[in-house]
């Protein structure tokens, strides 16, 4: 016969969430900005929009993950990071319409609450609110022994934005003519990792500790780099100049990402070898026999975020993300499209790459 059972005897510690949500309070305080009413706690996490000045104001909202990525950390023990990929996956997307991000929530799923590691992923993700403006303002941690093994996780966010209504950025004015320009990434952000962990894990059978010397650095060092937040490099560039469109370059790459933002009758042909490709990309084609328009599909392959100007203020843009501390360069343009034609052109001096709507030719790809 069974005695009395208790929460925690089923292997949730409701005591040790109370501590963990008193430890992460002093994380989410240090993230505060106009609007944000009271301390994370309550059922839910109010936000004054009244509070910020805004004339006509659009909410534009994101939620992602960091995905397997997260397998990196595991084998690292290193979780103050991800966090950062967490919060960047989701302000990254609606910066790149003209939103300012508010506020973030983020959930955390583990078998049994570890404190230190949950502390170690809010840091990352204060961090990450701060990076990009934004205040953490609440979330949730779930204890679920029965779904996650022991020592492992799940990250998800979700994050609100707002941009002035005639200011949303949509790709619709983009003309022919227009410059592209490439903003580096961090390395490979928070995508691709399924394969990269195929590759380098189960093929090769390295470790996260082995140096590599095309990298300067551990394996694991390069593959726990965080991905780069453009928030403020963005909010900075759209209010003195006439951004036309801008793509987070995540899952799919370029090849996928792009067509996303450009109108039919406009073709983007990019100059490959124009911008700088880290080395942890071009090992990942080597020693994975990965095919280029399959790096091109699945990697950033250096560029984090892609944005589209009138070619007269190309050199000011450029300059000014310098100025901001962004590597950029000017990667193409926009050229004329026909309807039998594809989205994309990669052009270089071996060959063309293509990629965009099905074409005469059998060539298949992304719908923009």
């Amino acid at each position: 016969m069974l005695g009395n059972m208790k929460y925690k005897e089923a292997g949730v510690d409701i005591g040790a969430a109370n501590k963990f949500v008193d430890a992460i309070t002093p994380l989410a305080k240090s993230t505060s900005r106009k609007g944000v009413l009271w301390d994370i706690g309550g059922f839910g996490a109010p936000f004054a929009i009244g509070r910020v000045n805004y004339k006509d104001p659009v909410l534009v909202s994101s939620t992602d993950g960091v995905g397997t990525k997260l397998k990196i950390a595991f084998m690292m023990n290193k979780h103050d990071t991800v966090g950062i990929d967490l919060v960047a996956m989701n302000v990254n997307d609606i910066a790149v319409q003209g939103a300012e991000p508010l506020f973030f929530l983020d959930y955390i799923a583990t078998a049994k609450l570890n404190m230190q590691v949950c502390i170690d992923i809010v840091k990352g993700v204060a961090e990450g609110c701060r990076s990009a403006g934004c205040a953490l303002i609440g979330g949730e941690t779930a204890q679920m022994p029965s779904l996650y093994k022991r020592g492992e996780y799940d990250l998800a966010g979700f994050t609100v934005g707002l941009v002035e209504r005639e200011k949303i950025i949509d790709g619709s004015t983009i003309k022919l003519g227009n410059s592209i320009i490439g903003v580096a990434s961090s390395g490979l952000h928070s995508n691709g990792y399924s394969l990269v962990r195929k590759i380098f894990f189960n093929k090769l059978k390295l470790n996260v500790s082995d140096y590599i010397n095309e990298l300067g650095c551990t394996l694991g060092e390069e593959l726990i780099k965080p991905t780069r937040i453009y928030v403020k490099s963005i909010l900075n560039i759209i209010k003195e100049f006439g951004v036309r469109g801008m793509a987070h370059i995540t899952g799919g790459g370029i090849l996928e990402n792009l067509p996303r933002i450009l109108p039919r009758a406009c073709q983007a042909v990019i100059k490959k070898g124009s911008w700088k490709v880290p080395p942890i990309f071009s090992l990942i084609a080597k020693k994975g026999k990965v095919p280029e328009e399959e790096m091109f599909h699945t990697f950033n392959m250096g560029l984090g975020l892609i944005i589209i100007i009138p070619s007269q203020e190309t050199e000011g843009v450029v300059e000014r993300l310098k100025g901001l501390g962004e590597e950029a360069c000017v990667i193409g343009e926009i050229v004329p499209r026909n309807e039998d034609e594809v989205s994309i052109r990669f052009i270089g001096d071996e060959h063309v790459m293509r990629r965009g709507h099905q074409t005469k030719t059998g060539l298949a790809g992304s719908t923009p």
